[in-house]
Protein backbone atom coordinates (compact mmCIF):
# COMPACT_ATOMS: atom_id res chain seq x y z
CA UNK A 1 0.00 0.00 0.00
CA UNK A 2 1.21 3.34 -1.21
CA UNK A 3 2.48 6.05 1.87
CA UNK A 4 1.28 8.64 0.04
CA UNK A 5 -1.35 10.27 1.05
CA UNK A 6 -4.73 10.16 -0.36
CA UNK A 7 -5.52 12.95 -3.20
CA UNK A 8 -8.30 13.66 -5.34
CA UNK A 9 -8.26 12.22 -8.51
CA UNK A 10 -6.88 15.43 -10.54
CA UNK A 11 -4.18 15.83 -7.68
CA UNK A 12 -2.91 12.38 -8.18
CA UNK A 13 -2.84 12.13 -11.75
CA UNK A 14 -0.78 15.80 -11.45
CA UNK A 15 1.63 14.51 -8.84
CA UNK A 16 1.92 10.78 -11.45
CA UNK A 17 2.81 13.50 -14.63
CA UNK A 18 5.57 15.06 -12.73
CA UNK A 19 6.58 11.40 -11.68
CA UNK A 20 6.85 9.86 -14.79
CA UNK A 21 6.51 12.64 -18.08
CA UNK A 22 3.87 11.14 -20.40
CA UNK A 23 4.07 9.49 -22.92
CA UNK A 24 2.47 10.58 -26.38
CA UNK A 25 2.43 9.58 -30.04
CA UNK A 26 4.19 11.24 -33.07
CA UNK A 27 1.78 14.02 -34.52
CA UNK A 28 0.26 11.75 -37.72
CA UNK A 29 0.37 14.51 -40.86
CA UNK A 30 -3.66 13.73 -40.90
CA UNK A 31 -3.26 16.03 -37.39
CA UNK A 32 -1.05 18.66 -38.65
CA UNK A 33 -2.92 19.08 -41.82
CA UNK A 34 -6.00 19.36 -40.08
CA UNK A 35 -4.50 22.42 -37.74
CA UNK A 36 -3.45 23.60 -40.92
CA UNK A 37 -6.74 24.33 -42.45
CA UNK A 38 -7.43 25.91 -39.25
CA UNK A 39 -4.50 28.31 -39.19
CA UNK A 40 -5.13 29.22 -42.40
CA UNK A 41 -8.67 30.19 -41.90
CA UNK A 42 -7.94 32.02 -38.74
CA UNK A 43 -5.23 33.50 -40.98
CA UNK A 44 -7.84 34.36 -43.17
CA UNK A 45 -9.95 36.65 -40.82
CA UNK A 46 -7.46 38.86 -40.72
CA UNK A 47 -7.41 39.19 -44.48
CA UNK A 48 -10.33 37.62 -46.16
CA UNK A 49 -8.35 37.30 -49.91
CA UNK A 50 -5.92 34.81 -47.94
CA UNK A 51 -8.20 32.10 -48.48
CA UNK A 52 -8.33 32.27 -52.04
CA UNK A 53 -10.59 28.93 -51.80
CA UNK A 54 -12.11 26.72 -48.79
CA UNK A 55 -14.15 23.30 -49.99
CA UNK A 56 -13.17 21.56 -46.68
CA UNK A 57 -15.43 20.54 -43.15
CA UNK A 58 -17.84 23.55 -43.01
CA UNK A 59 -17.45 23.01 -38.90
CA UNK A 60 -14.25 24.43 -39.49
CA UNK A 61 -15.02 27.47 -41.44
CA UNK A 62 -17.55 28.12 -38.55
CA UNK A 63 -15.22 27.37 -35.69
CA UNK A 64 -12.83 30.24 -37.41
CA UNK A 65 -15.87 32.85 -38.09
CA UNK A 66 -16.83 32.63 -34.60
CA UNK A 67 -13.25 33.13 -32.53
CA UNK A 68 -12.98 36.13 -35.05
CA UNK A 69 -9.76 37.80 -35.18
CA UNK A 70 -7.41 36.02 -32.82
CA UNK A 71 -4.01 38.19 -32.27
CA UNK A 72 -1.47 37.94 -34.36
CA UNK A 73 1.52 36.81 -32.06
CA UNK A 74 -1.16 33.46 -31.39
CA UNK A 75 -1.06 32.66 -34.59
CA UNK A 76 2.68 33.13 -35.17
CA UNK A 77 2.92 30.94 -31.94
CA UNK A 78 0.21 28.50 -33.47
CA UNK A 79 2.54 28.25 -36.58
CA UNK A 80 5.71 27.62 -34.81
CA UNK A 81 4.64 24.83 -33.24
CA UNK A 82 2.71 23.02 -36.00
CA UNK A 83 5.84 23.37 -38.11
CA UNK A 84 7.72 21.47 -35.12
CA UNK A 85 4.84 18.86 -35.43
CA UNK A 86 5.03 18.63 -38.89
CA UNK A 87 9.07 17.70 -38.88
CA UNK A 88 8.64 15.63 -36.25
CA UNK A 89 5.49 13.52 -38.00
CA UNK A 90 6.11 10.05 -39.02
CA UNK A 91 6.09 9.33 -43.08
CA UNK A 92 7.29 5.96 -44.29
CA UNK A 93 6.81 6.45 -47.59
CA UNK A 94 8.08 8.26 -50.16
CA UNK A 95 4.32 9.75 -50.90
CA UNK A 96 4.00 10.62 -47.14
CA UNK A 97 7.20 12.19 -47.09
CA UNK A 98 6.56 14.76 -50.06
CA UNK A 99 3.31 15.41 -48.42
CA UNK A 100 5.65 16.05 -45.32
CA UNK A 101 7.62 18.69 -47.01
CA UNK A 102 4.72 20.68 -48.65
CA UNK A 103 2.76 20.83 -45.24
CA UNK A 104 6.21 22.25 -43.62
CA UNK A 105 6.71 24.58 -46.66
CA UNK A 106 2.97 25.79 -46.68
CA UNK A 107 3.22 25.94 -42.45
CA UNK A 108 6.62 28.29 -42.66
CA UNK A 109 4.81 30.54 -45.61
CA UNK A 110 1.88 31.30 -43.35
CA UNK A 111 3.86 31.98 -39.76
CA UNK A 112 5.73 34.68 -42.56
CA UNK A 113 2.77 36.30 -43.92
CA UNK A 114 1.21 36.57 -39.55
CA UNK A 115 4.67 38.20 -39.22
CA UNK A 116 4.19 40.66 -41.70
CA UNK A 117 0.53 41.04 -40.16
CA UNK A 118 2.26 42.05 -37.07
CA UNK A 119 3.91 44.63 -38.60
CA UNK A 120 7.70 43.00 -40.33
CA UNK A 121 8.55 43.72 -43.53
CA UNK A 122 10.64 41.73 -45.84
CA UNK A 123 12.75 42.97 -48.71
CA UNK A 124 11.38 41.84 -52.12
CA UNK A 125 13.47 38.95 -52.61
CA UNK A 126 13.12 37.41 -48.88
CA UNK A 127 9.03 37.71 -49.24
CA UNK A 128 8.93 35.86 -52.06
CA UNK A 129 11.45 32.98 -50.55
CA UNK A 130 9.20 33.17 -47.85
CA UNK A 131 5.58 33.34 -49.21
CA UNK A 132 6.58 31.26 -52.46
CA UNK A 133 9.58 29.26 -51.68
CA UNK A 134 11.36 30.90 -54.28
CA UNK A 135 14.06 33.66 -55.25
CA UNK A 136 13.59 34.66 -59.11
CA UNK A 137 17.45 35.82 -60.43
CA UNK A 138 18.25 39.40 -60.72
CA UNK A 139 18.38 40.42 -64.38
CA UNK A 140 17.67 44.33 -63.99
CA UNK A 141 15.42 46.69 -65.60
CA UNK A 142 18.22 47.80 -68.27
CA UNK A 143 17.98 44.09 -70.46
CA UNK A 144 14.58 44.63 -70.68
CA UNK A 145 14.54 48.60 -72.22
CA UNK A 146 15.64 47.37 -75.53
CA UNK A 147 12.82 44.57 -76.01
CA UNK A 148 10.06 47.01 -77.49
CA UNK A 149 12.30 48.43 -80.20
CA UNK A 150 12.55 44.64 -81.78
CA UNK A 151 8.61 45.53 -82.89
CA UNK A 152 8.67 48.62 -83.99
CA UNK A 153 9.36 47.60 -88.06
CA UNK A 154 5.78 46.00 -87.37
CA UNK A 155 4.58 49.06 -86.51
CA UNK A 156 4.17 51.74 -88.91
CA UNK A 157 3.60 55.68 -87.94
CA UNK A 158 4.72 58.55 -86.53
CA UNK A 159 5.71 58.71 -82.53
CA UNK A 160 7.02 56.38 -80.35
CA UNK A 161 7.45 52.66 -80.52
CA UNK A 162 5.09 52.82 -77.16
CA UNK A 163 2.51 55.11 -79.32
CA UNK A 164 2.08 53.59 -81.72
CA UNK A 165 1.96 50.17 -80.50
CA UNK A 166 -0.73 51.68 -78.03
CA UNK A 167 -2.43 52.68 -81.34
CA UNK A 168 -2.34 49.49 -83.13
CA UNK A 169 -4.20 47.67 -80.00
CA UNK A 170 -6.82 49.60 -80.27
CA UNK A 171 -7.76 48.01 -83.21
CA UNK A 172 -8.00 44.54 -81.59
CA UNK A 173 -10.31 45.73 -78.91
CA UNK A 174 -13.29 43.50 -78.49
CA UNK A 175 -16.41 45.57 -78.26
CA UNK A 176 -18.35 45.10 -74.52
CA UNK A 177 -21.33 43.43 -76.32
CA UNK A 178 -18.96 40.51 -77.63
CA UNK A 179 -16.67 39.77 -74.80
CA UNK A 180 -18.85 37.07 -73.12
CA UNK A 181 -19.57 35.03 -76.67
CA UNK A 182 -15.27 35.57 -77.16
CA UNK A 183 -14.62 34.42 -74.12
CA UNK A 184 -16.43 31.51 -74.18
CA UNK A 185 -15.75 30.26 -77.52
CA UNK A 186 -11.85 30.49 -76.46
CA UNK A 187 -12.96 28.42 -73.44
CA UNK A 188 -14.52 26.13 -74.74
CA UNK A 189 -12.11 25.39 -77.49
CA UNK A 190 -9.40 25.10 -74.61
CA UNK A 191 -11.44 22.79 -72.50
CA UNK A 192 -11.94 20.74 -75.78
CA UNK A 193 -8.27 20.59 -76.40
CA UNK A 194 -7.79 19.91 -72.41
CA UNK A 195 -9.80 16.84 -72.59
CA UNK A 196 -8.19 15.27 -75.41
CA UNK A 197 -5.23 14.49 -72.52
CA UNK A 198 -7.09 15.00 -69.03
CA UNK A 199 -9.86 13.02 -67.52
CA UNK A 200 -11.92 15.71 -66.09
CA UNK A 201 -15.01 15.36 -63.30
CA UNK A 202 -18.15 15.01 -64.84
CA UNK A 203 -19.86 18.04 -63.17
CA UNK A 204 -17.16 20.10 -63.64
CA UNK A 205 -18.20 23.49 -64.65
CA UNK A 206 -17.65 27.38 -64.34
CA UNK A 207 -19.70 30.64 -64.63
CA UNK A 208 -18.61 33.76 -66.60
CA UNK A 209 -18.76 37.37 -64.62
CA UNK A 210 -17.98 40.59 -65.93
CA UNK A 211 -17.02 42.81 -63.24
CA UNK A 212 -15.70 46.48 -62.75
CA UNK A 213 -13.24 47.69 -60.00
CA UNK A 214 -10.78 45.45 -59.83
CA UNK A 215 -6.72 45.45 -59.57
CA UNK A 216 -6.60 42.27 -62.22
CA UNK A 217 -7.86 41.44 -65.26
CA UNK A 218 -9.30 38.21 -64.63
CA UNK A 219 -9.64 36.23 -61.49
CA UNK A 220 -11.02 32.25 -60.84
CA UNK A 221 -12.63 31.59 -57.49
CA UNK A 222 -12.91 28.22 -57.06
CA UNK A 223 -16.24 27.32 -55.12
CA UNK A 224 -15.61 23.57 -54.92
CA UNK A 225 -17.41 20.36 -55.76
CA UNK A 226 -15.70 20.96 -59.05
CA UNK A 227 -17.21 24.40 -60.13
CA UNK A 228 -15.90 27.96 -60.29
CA UNK A 229 -16.41 31.43 -60.87
CA UNK A 230 -14.32 33.22 -63.60
CA UNK A 231 -14.33 36.79 -63.22
CA UNK A 232 -13.40 39.33 -66.02
CA UNK A 233 -12.52 43.09 -65.39
CA UNK A 234 -13.91 45.15 -67.86
CA UNK A 235 -12.85 48.28 -66.29
CA UNK A 236 -9.38 47.54 -69.24
CA UNK A 237 -9.61 47.02 -72.73
CA UNK A 238 -10.64 43.40 -73.42
CA UNK A 239 -8.13 42.54 -76.37
CA UNK A 240 -9.13 39.59 -78.91
CA UNK A 241 -5.98 37.74 -77.96
CA UNK A 242 -6.42 38.16 -74.22
CA UNK A 243 -9.67 36.00 -74.57
CA UNK A 244 -7.38 32.92 -75.51
CA UNK A 245 -4.94 34.02 -72.26
CA UNK A 246 -7.53 33.96 -69.79
CA UNK A 247 -9.32 30.85 -71.03
CA UNK A 248 -6.37 28.77 -70.48
CA UNK A 249 -4.87 30.36 -67.46
CA UNK A 250 -8.64 31.07 -65.50
CA UNK A 251 -9.79 27.76 -66.84
CA UNK A 252 -8.82 25.09 -68.90
CA UNK A 253 -6.31 23.46 -68.09
CA UNK A 254 -5.25 26.11 -65.82
CA UNK A 255 -7.07 27.56 -62.73
CA UNK A 256 -10.00 26.06 -62.92
CA UNK A 257 -8.24 22.46 -63.55
CA UNK A 258 -5.67 22.67 -60.95
CA UNK A 259 -7.78 22.98 -58.09
CA UNK A 260 -10.86 20.60 -59.90
CA UNK A 261 -8.22 17.93 -59.79
CA UNK A 262 -6.53 19.21 -56.11
CA UNK A 263 -10.24 18.44 -54.82
CA UNK A 264 -11.07 15.31 -57.19
CA UNK A 265 -7.42 13.44 -56.50
CA UNK A 266 -6.21 15.01 -53.42
CA UNK A 267 -8.73 15.80 -51.07
CA UNK A 268 -11.20 13.29 -52.10
CA UNK A 269 -9.11 10.19 -53.16
CA UNK A 270 -6.20 10.61 -50.48
CA UNK A 271 -8.39 12.25 -48.25
CA UNK A 272 -5.76 14.91 -47.57
CA UNK A 273 -7.68 17.54 -46.17
CA UNK A 274 -5.00 20.33 -46.98
CA UNK A 275 -6.05 20.66 -50.32
CA UNK A 276 -9.21 22.06 -49.18
CA UNK A 277 -8.04 24.88 -48.84
CA UNK A 278 -6.01 27.14 -51.07
CA UNK A 279 -4.39 30.33 -48.80
CA UNK A 280 -3.20 32.72 -51.64
CA UNK A 281 0.07 33.74 -50.05
CA UNK A 282 2.37 30.15 -50.15
CA UNK A 283 3.45 27.69 -52.56
CA UNK A 284 0.38 26.63 -54.06
CA UNK A 285 0.55 30.04 -55.87
CA UNK A 286 3.66 29.52 -57.61
CA UNK A 287 2.41 26.11 -59.14
CA UNK A 288 -0.79 27.59 -59.70
CA UNK A 289 -0.19 30.81 -61.71
CA UNK A 290 3.06 29.11 -63.39
CA UNK A 291 0.88 26.07 -64.34
CA UNK A 292 -1.79 28.87 -65.35
CA UNK A 293 0.77 30.63 -67.57
CA UNK A 294 1.74 27.86 -69.16
CA UNK A 295 -1.59 26.52 -69.92
CA UNK A 296 -1.33 28.63 -72.90
CA UNK A 297 0.99 26.73 -74.30
CA UNK A 298 -0.10 23.26 -73.61
CA UNK A 299 -3.48 23.52 -75.39
CA UNK A 300 -2.51 25.96 -77.91
CA UNK A 301 1.12 25.61 -79.02
CA UNK A 302 2.77 27.25 -81.79
CA UNK A 303 0.89 28.11 -84.98
CA UNK A 304 -2.11 26.73 -83.59
CA UNK A 305 -3.27 29.84 -81.50
CA UNK A 306 -2.54 32.11 -84.57
CA UNK A 307 -5.01 29.91 -86.02
CA UNK A 308 -7.93 30.10 -83.95
CA UNK A 309 -7.55 33.28 -83.20
CA UNK A 310 -7.82 34.46 -87.23
CA UNK A 311 -10.54 31.51 -88.10
CA UNK A 312 -13.03 31.96 -84.49
CA UNK A 313 -11.93 34.72 -82.59
CA UNK A 314 -11.05 37.74 -84.49
CA UNK A 315 -14.93 37.02 -86.54
CA UNK A 316 -16.71 36.53 -83.68
CA UNK A 317 -15.25 39.60 -82.42
CA UNK A 318 -16.22 41.33 -85.58
CA UNK A 319 -12.14 42.41 -86.11
CA UNK A 320 -10.25 42.07 -89.40
CA UNK A 321 -9.05 38.47 -88.96
CA UNK A 322 -5.89 39.34 -91.52
CA UNK A 323 -4.51 41.26 -88.36
CA UNK A 324 -4.03 38.22 -86.54
CA UNK A 325 -0.69 36.94 -87.81
CA UNK A 326 0.89 40.19 -87.34
CA UNK A 327 -0.52 40.26 -83.68
CA UNK A 328 1.10 36.85 -83.42
CA UNK A 329 4.44 37.84 -84.71
CA UNK A 330 4.52 41.55 -82.12
CA UNK A 331 3.38 39.15 -79.28
CA UNK A 332 6.31 36.50 -80.21
CA UNK A 333 8.44 39.49 -79.90
CA UNK A 334 7.62 40.60 -76.89
CA UNK A 335 7.40 37.48 -75.27
CA UNK A 336 10.66 37.83 -73.03
CA UNK A 337 9.43 41.42 -71.68
CA UNK A 338 7.21 39.04 -69.14
CA UNK A 339 10.00 38.87 -66.68
CA UNK A 340 9.98 42.91 -66.67
CA UNK A 341 6.65 42.28 -64.08
CA UNK A 342 9.25 41.36 -61.01
CA UNK A 343 11.69 43.79 -61.82
CA UNK A 344 9.70 46.53 -61.47
CA UNK A 345 8.02 45.34 -58.45
CA UNK A 346 11.45 44.39 -57.12
CA UNK A 347 13.07 48.24 -57.87
CA UNK A 348 8.99 49.30 -56.03
CA UNK A 349 8.94 47.53 -53.10
CA UNK A 350 12.80 47.79 -52.15
CA UNK A 351 12.24 51.96 -52.34
CA UNK A 352 14.59 52.18 -55.67
CA UNK A 353 11.52 53.51 -57.55
CA UNK A 354 8.19 55.64 -57.15
CA UNK A 355 5.09 54.71 -58.42
CA UNK A 356 4.60 57.24 -60.73
CA UNK A 357 8.59 55.52 -62.02
CA UNK A 358 7.15 52.28 -62.40
CA UNK A 359 4.01 53.63 -64.14
CA UNK A 360 6.31 55.82 -66.58
CA UNK A 361 8.71 52.69 -67.20
CA UNK A 362 5.42 50.40 -67.90
CA UNK A 363 4.52 52.86 -70.68
CA UNK A 364 7.60 53.75 -72.26
CA UNK A 365 9.44 50.21 -71.71
CA UNK A 366 6.66 47.92 -71.25
CA UNK A 367 4.11 49.06 -73.82
CA UNK A 368 1.28 49.18 -71.15
CA UNK A 369 -1.29 51.86 -71.53
CA UNK A 370 -1.46 54.75 -68.94
CA UNK A 371 -4.68 52.77 -67.23
CA UNK A 372 -3.12 49.22 -67.29
CA UNK A 373 0.16 51.04 -65.76
CA UNK A 374 -1.82 52.08 -63.09
CA UNK A 375 -3.62 49.19 -62.44
CA UNK A 376 0.13 47.25 -62.34
CA UNK A 377 0.99 49.27 -59.74
CA UNK A 378 -2.14 49.02 -58.02
CA UNK A 379 -1.65 45.31 -57.82
CA UNK A 380 2.19 45.40 -56.42
CA UNK A 381 0.17 47.50 -53.72
CA UNK A 382 -2.35 44.92 -53.24
CA UNK A 383 -0.65 41.55 -53.76
CA UNK A 384 3.44 42.65 -53.45
CA UNK A 385 6.01 39.84 -53.95
CA UNK A 386 2.64 38.01 -55.63
CA UNK A 387 3.93 39.04 -59.14
CA UNK A 388 7.04 36.72 -58.55
CA UNK A 389 4.60 33.95 -59.60
CA UNK A 390 3.71 34.44 -63.34
CA UNK A 391 6.57 34.69 -65.29
CA UNK A 392 9.33 33.10 -62.70
CA UNK A 393 6.41 30.45 -62.36
CA UNK A 394 6.17 30.02 -66.25
CA UNK A 395 9.64 29.88 -66.88
CA UNK A 396 10.40 26.94 -64.39
CA UNK A 397 6.96 25.04 -64.60
CA UNK A 398 7.70 25.28 -68.56
CA UNK A 399 11.69 23.62 -68.28
CA UNK A 400 10.08 20.60 -66.06
CA UNK A 401 7.56 20.20 -69.34
CA UNK A 402 10.02 20.80 -71.74
CA UNK A 403 12.20 18.21 -70.13
CA UNK A 404 9.58 15.30 -70.67
CA UNK A 405 10.67 15.56 -74.74
CA UNK A 406 8.52 16.77 -77.62
CA UNK A 407 6.11 13.98 -77.50
CA UNK A 408 2.73 15.36 -76.31
CA UNK A 409 1.52 12.84 -73.84
CA UNK A 410 4.77 13.11 -72.25
CA UNK A 411 4.42 16.70 -72.06
CA UNK A 412 1.12 16.16 -70.47
CA UNK A 413 2.35 14.05 -67.95
CA UNK A 414 4.52 15.89 -67.02
CA UNK A 415 2.47 18.95 -66.26
CA UNK A 416 -0.41 16.87 -64.44
CA UNK A 417 2.15 15.94 -62.05
CA UNK A 418 2.71 19.43 -60.57
CA UNK A 419 -1.01 19.48 -60.73
CA UNK A 420 -1.76 16.54 -59.22
CA UNK A 421 0.75 15.47 -56.63
CA UNK A 422 1.97 17.51 -53.52
CA UNK A 423 4.79 19.86 -55.31
CA UNK A 424 6.87 22.07 -53.57
CA UNK A 425 8.16 24.90 -56.04
CA UNK A 426 11.73 24.75 -55.37
CA UNK A 427 12.12 21.36 -56.61
CA UNK A 428 11.74 22.72 -59.95
CA UNK A 429 14.98 25.41 -59.66
CA UNK A 430 16.97 25.03 -62.92
CA UNK A 431 19.93 27.31 -63.91
CA UNK A 432 18.61 31.21 -65.36
CA UNK A 433 18.88 30.69 -69.19
CA UNK A 434 21.74 32.76 -70.61
CA UNK A 435 21.06 35.46 -72.86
Amino acid sequence: MSSLPALAPAAALALASRAEPARTRPPSLDDVARDLVRLVLAVGQHRPDYVDAYFGPPELKVEADAAGKRPAPELAAEAGRLLRAARDAKAPRAEDRRRRELLVVHLSAARAFVQALEGRRLSFDAEAKAYFGVTPPRRGLERYERIADRVAHLLPGEGTVAERYARYRERLVVPKERIEPVFRAAAAEARRRTLAHVRLPANERFTLELVTGKPWGGYNWYRGDFESLIQVNTDLPFYVDGAVNLAAHEGYPGHHVFNALHEERLARAKRWIEFTVYPLFSPASFLAEGTGNFAIEMVFPGEERTAFERDVLFPLAGLDPSEAVRNAEIRKLLEDLRGAGIETARAYLDGEMNAEEVRAWNVRYGLATPERARKSVEFIDAYRSYVVNYGYGEELVGRHVQRAGKDPEKRWAAFLELVTEPVVPARLRAPARRR
